[in-house]
């Protein structure tokens, strides 16, 4: 059983890392083109979508989203924020990625503390951190007929895999708690924004698949 300090801890930093992600999910419903509600449902799927798989595939049910009426909230708050507000949003997007980037790097730390707080050993703890972070972000580009970010080169999953790894080790070497979190979701956060500004992608193949 988790104290009461992790405890207050991943809830503070889990609804931080939901508003973050919520609004670049009703940035993108706006740019499709949506009506508010698509702009509503799309945040709160961005913002919740890897935290509820999280929780279903660690089997903490109900998902935490739906135990606490703030979670539900931070999503509907920043998806009307970025309904009303998105021109002013639009013209500071370099901030947004900053944010986004943040959003990954807190989802990847909350991710893999939770799913150790269930149990799980350090490699699906691991695991469990990068899915927290890609997973709002890929069932919101499926919704909006994309293909998902993670899957188009962009170095999102990776730096958030790095970033749990180091969350799990750190856990396992009794490091404080603040420690861990700084160093797990900083090097998350500094990687991602270092591939958005020196354009580095994932290996992609080349040639005809055709055989």
């Amino acid at each position: 059983m988790a104290s009461t300090g992790p405890s207050t801890t991943l809830v503070v930093l889990d609804l931080l890392g939901i508003f973050v992600f919520a609004i670049t999910g009703a940035l993108v419903a706006v740019r499709k083109g949506l009506d508010v509600f698509g702009v509503l449902v799309l945040a709160g799927t961005t913002g919740l979508g890897g935290g509820f798989l999280r929780d279903v595939l660690i089997d903490a049910t109900p998902p935490a989203a739906l135990q606490d009426w703030r979670y539900l909230v931070v999503p509907v708050v920043a998806g009307g924020v970025s309904f009303f507000y998105h021109p002013v949003l639009g013209r500071v997007e370099r901030w947004v990625n900053v944010l986004d980037a943040c959003g990954l790097g807190l989802f990847c730390v909350t991710g893999a503390l939770k799913a150790m707080d269930y149990g799980l050993g350090p490699a699906p703890a691991a695991l469990m951190g990068m899915v927290t972070g890609i997973g709002g972000g890929m069932t919101r580009d499926l919704l909006a007929g994309r293909v998902p970010a993670v899957f188009r080169g962009e170095l999102y999953a990776t730096p958030a895999l790095a970033g749990a790894v180091v969350v799990v080790v750190g856990t396992h070497g009794d490091l404080p708690l603040g420690v861990v979190v700084v160093t797990g979701g900083g090097l998350c956060v500094v990687w991602r924004l270092l591939a958005i500004w020196r354009h580095w992608q994932a290996p992609v193949a080349t040639g005809s698949a055709s055989v």
